[in-house]
């Protein structure tokens, strides 16, 4: 069946919001954006009678359950989202035979390694979100090994909550900020993300066979006082910025020291380039200054 209709979820979050725009610029395909209160996932049994009601030829879910702190004790809600609806949706694809795409995270992984963990590293999350994301992927998988789960890291965007926009906030309202230096990962424009999973639907419909994980993130790594130091430069910030270690900023939920993802699988295979991360913020940035 060819992809023409396309139902996506977390209309609001920051992938949401990016492919709604770039939804404008890709017209060869029909979409509906649904968010929260269309389409509840802490409520799994609903999404079928939802997904029945527009029929789409292609279902991407954008939405998830991101507070990272709180699924330390939100558990059943955190699971619920990020590993129950995740597997009904795939459920509900596997049964309509239509392409079901889904979101993961470098979470799922131990942050032990030292060199980038490629699509078939065996997953060991170090906090509850991490577990969740895991059993997204484990049981979306095991009810419909053509589900396309998209591993990624960091995500930023102009919309929404996220690192470049809390710390541009921060640099204006401090004189100095401590950043954790100690944890590295490849920072993922949420702009670039929904280009990219547009173009694995494109090649679905050119006939290309695309099934399981893949990772995006934009190009080069770094760390997140790195990222902050780049955020100041970019936005013209005067703001002083010193390098802590993670155990200076205890957090409930422990996160990864690497968490740098390999994605030369889903470059090859869709034949995709992936800007550097600086390019992307620089993008970001200038978005906000417009908005």
């Amino acid at each position: 069946m060819r992809i023409q209709k396309i139902l996506v979820t977390g209309a609001n979050g920051q992938l949401g919001w990016a492919l709604s725009q770039a939804a404008k610029v890709t017209p060869n395909f029909e979409y509906i954006f649904l968010d929260r209160h269309a389409m509840d996932l802490s409520i799994p049994s609903e999404l079928e009678r939802i997904v029945e009601l527009f029929a789409p030829s292609a279902i991407i879910n954008a939405a998830a359950y991101t507070a990272v702190d709180k699924a330390e004790t939100e558990t059943k809600l955190a699971h619920t989202i990020n590993a129950e609806a995740v597997a009904e949706f795939a459920s509900i694809a596997k049964n309509k035979n239509i392409p079901f795409i889904t979101y993961s995270t470098d979470y799922v992984f131990s942050g032990n390694a030292t060199s980038p963990y490629t699509t078939d590293t065996p997953l060991a999350p170090i906090n509850f979100y991490g577990q969740t994301k895991a059993d997204g992927e484990l049981m979306a998988l095991a009810v419909n090994p053509d589900a396309i789960i998209i591993r990624t890291s960091w995500v930023f965007s102009s919309h929404g909550n996220n690192f470049v926009k809390t710390m541009i906030r921060l640099m204006k309202e401090r004189d100095s900020l401590n950043i954790v230096g100690d944890q590295k990962g490849r920072p993922t424009y949420a702009k670039d993300l929904a280009f990219a999973s547009i173009q694995v639907l494109n090649a679905i419909n050119a006939g290309a066979t695309i099934k399981g994980i893949y990772h995006y993130a934009n190009a080069g790594e770094t760390t997140w006082f790195d990222f902050a130091q780049k955020i100041k430069e970019l936005a013209g910030l005067d703001c002083q910025l010193t390098a802590i270690n993670s155990d200076q900023f205890p957090t409930p939920a422990k996160r990864p020291a690497y968490s740098v993802l390999d994605t030369q699988k889903i470059e090859k295979e869709l034949n995709l380039h992936i800007p550097h991360w600086e390019l992307a913020l620089s993008d970001c940035i200038l978005q906000l200054k417009n908005n």
